[in-house]
C-alpha cells in the first residue's frame, strides 16, 4: 500500500484553496501537534529569523532539501539566485512549479548524484531526514559527493533537553539506549495517516562532534528563542 503523501495533498489543497486543513502530527511520547499549512507558504517576512539567515548566507548553486511548497526557493529566486528545490513529496514538487520555482524535481536527496552545489539548505529542522544518529555518517559521505570546492551546508535543529526533567547535576532522565533527539512520528490530513517514520533533532555538541569525525568544520551561527539553532558545515 503507497504511503499518503500527507504534505503534498495539505499544500495543493491550500493552493488550489480547496478547504484545507491543518496538518497533525503524531508522536507516541507527546501531545498531538498541529502544523498550519498556511504556514508553508509563508514569505521572506513571515520566517523566522533562522531561516531569514541561512537564506542571506546562501551563495552560488543552491540546493533546497526538502523544500514542501516552495517558500525558501521562491525567495532565492526573487534574490537572483540559482537553487534547485527537491521534495519526496509529489504534490508538493506540482506546487513549486505553479508557484513558479524554475527548478524542481521529485528527489530524495540521499538518492541526488551527479550534481554539485555550493550550498545545501536544510531548514524547518533539516537535520530531521538524517533520522538516526547512526545515520550521520552516511549523511556526511552524501554531503560530500554534492558539495563544490569550499561549498558549505546551512543547517538547522533543536536540542530536545528541554522536553526532560533534569536533576540537580544538571543530567536529564532519558532512555539510556536511545539519544533523546531521535524521536518516530506519524502525520495525518483530513482522513489519511501516514506510516510512522523516523526524525532526528540534534544538539548541536553532537553536531559539532560527528562533523569533525567526518572531516568538516561546524559552525554555530545564531541561536533562536525554543532551543533551535542554525549551523553551518564545511567540509575542511
Amino acid at each position: 500500500m503507497k504511503n499518503p503523501d500527507i504534505f503534498g495533498q495539505a499544500v495543493l489543497d491550500y493552493y488550489y484553496k480547496n478547504q484545507p486543513e491543518n496538518i497533525l502530527v503524531h508522536a507516541n511520547d507527546f501531545d498531538d501537534d498541529e502544523i498550519p499549512t498556511e504556514y508553508l507558504f509563508r514569505s521572506y517576512k513571515e520566517m523566522p529569523p533562522l531561516e531569514q539567515k541561512a537564506l542571506q548566507l546562501a551563495k552560488g548553486k543552491i540546493l533546497d532539501v526538502g523544500c514542501c511548497a516552495g517558500s525558501h526557493s521562491l525567495y532565492l529566486q526573487q534574490q537572483q539566485k540559482e537553487v534547485k528545490a527537491i521534495d519526496v513529496s509529489e504534490g508538493a514538487i506540482e506546487v513549486c512549479r505553479l508557484r513558479g520555482v524554475r527548478n524542481t524535481e521529485i528527489q530524495d536527496f540521499f538518492n541526488l548524484k551527479d550534481e554539485k552545489f555550493d550550498t545545501i539548505l536544510m531548514l524547518m529542522n533539516g537535520s530531521g531526514i538524517i533520522s538516526k544518529l547512526k545515520n550521520l555518517t552516511h549523511f556526511f559521505n552524501q554531503v560530500k559527493k554534492l558539495l563544490k570546492p569550499n561549498g558549505k551546508i546551512l543547517i538547522d535543529s533543536s536540542d530536545l533537553r528541554y522536553l526532560f526533567e533534569e536533576d540537580e547535576d544538571g543530567g536529564i532522565w532519558v532512555n539510556p539506549n536511545q539519544y533523546y533527539g531521535e524521536l518516530s512520528y506519524s502525520i495525518s490530513y483530513k482522513n489519511e495517516t501516514s506510516a510512522e517514520f523516523d526524525w532526528l533533532y540534534i544538539d548541536f555538541n553532537s553536531l559539532q562532534l560527528a562533523a569533525e569525525s567526518n572531516g568538516f568544520s561546524c559552525e554555530l551561527i545564531q541561536e533562536g528563542e525554543h532551543f533551535d539553532y542554525l549551523a553551518v558545515l564545511s567540509y575542511l
